[in-house]
């Protein structure tokens, strides 16, 4: 019998984390534990109200569970039970836990993948005025920094971050926030200052646009990606996609979801919500599919869980089996 635990946390935000979207002061999580007796396994997740979801919702998903999880719930089942989201990312992560802990090999071999390495992971920039955006970069000491955007006067945080840190490799998150008669410009911009990718500029559902336009910097879908059933209206939009565990519901769907891509020629992004180390951990098994990782989220909180993952600089290092899998 496996024991089925929910519980909602908190984690202070270190200041504020502003996007396009609004600003945050904490992290507001589920974990989901599950206990054999012998073993234990976790996962975690974000709801996100952008996809309509709350705590509480969230919560009440995977409660409704427990007596299917208690009576031995197969991980390979969840997607009959809940739809891609936060609540099955929570649970199918906390299965590959227990799993591999049951099995005493790591969930990398259980699922295939080569064994994660230490990888360089971008740090985000909260939206701010364009000198207190260049300053933090100043200050960020980080080698790849995600820059959000997605508000009047971007062209200029471009500039002025980059006259900043004019060595540093930069990422730009817009998150829904531009629309089709900035659209141009804007990539230009990106394109003048060295921007790498540029991350979800138009609305989920006025995307099409970018198939009818030049893109001179690689664009990636972030909300317009979910899961596999995501995948085929992204062609000739997008030149990359955001793998995060939230949105495609844990980590089995991620890793079809991953390898559909780059077998469609999409590059990879590795992505997150503000989440602890737990969250980051089973992620870091599709950094090897990946070209570009963001997962940042512990080193934007005021303290991160315990066990944690490793963060020397830039480098986040793979999770210890203490903390998953």
């Amino acid at each position: 019998m496996t024991d089925l635990i929910v519980t909602p946390e908190r984690f202070p935000i270190r200041g504020r984390f502003t996007i396009a979207r609004g600003s945050k002061t904490e992290a507001a999580i589920v974990t989901v534990t599950l206990r054999d007796g012998a073993h234990v396994g976790r996962g975690e997740c974000v709801p996100y109200g952008r996809y309509g979801e709350t705590v509480e919702g969230v919560a009440e998903q995977l409660a409704a569970l427990e007596k299917l999880v208690a009576e031995g719930l197969r991980r390979e089942d969840l997607m009959i039970h809940l739809p891609p989201g936060a609540a099955r990312n929570a649970l199918d992560c906390a299965m590959w836990d227990l799993n591999a802990k049951r099995n005493g090999r790591r969930a990398h071999e259980l699922a295939g993948l080569p064994a994660p390495q230490s990888v360089v992971t971008a740090y985000t920039l909260s939206l701010d005025a364009p000198e207190a955006m260049a300053h933090a970069a100043r200050n960020a000491g980080h080698e790849l920094l995600k820059l959000k955007l997605g508000a009047a006067g971007d062209i200029a945080r471009l500039k002025a971050i980059r006259a900043a840190v004019p060595q540093a490799r930069l990422i730009v998150d817009a998150n829904e926030g531009w629309s089709p008669d900035i659209l141009e410009a804007h990539l230009a911009a990106c394109a003048e200052v060295g921007v790498e990718l540029v991350e979800q500029p138009l609305p989920a559902d006025s995307d099409a646009l970018l198939a009818r336009i030049a893109r001179p910097v690689p664009v990636c879908a972030d909300e317009s990606a979910h899961g596999l059933d995501s995948l085929d209206a992204l062609a000739g939009r997008y030149d990359a996609l955001n793998i995060k565990l939230d949105k495609t519901g844990g980590l089995t769907e991620a890793i079809e979801l991953a390898r559909a891509a780059r077998a469609a020629g999409l590059d990879i992004m590795v992505g997150c919500m503000v989440g602890t180390s737990l969250a980051m951990a089973p992620a870091l098994l599709l950094t090897p599919l990946a070209r570009f990782v963001d997962l940042d989220g512990p080193l934007l909180l005021a303290a991160d869980r315990t066990p944690a993952l490793r963060y020397e600089g830039s480098v986040v290092y793979p999770p210890e089996p203490e903390l998953w899998g």
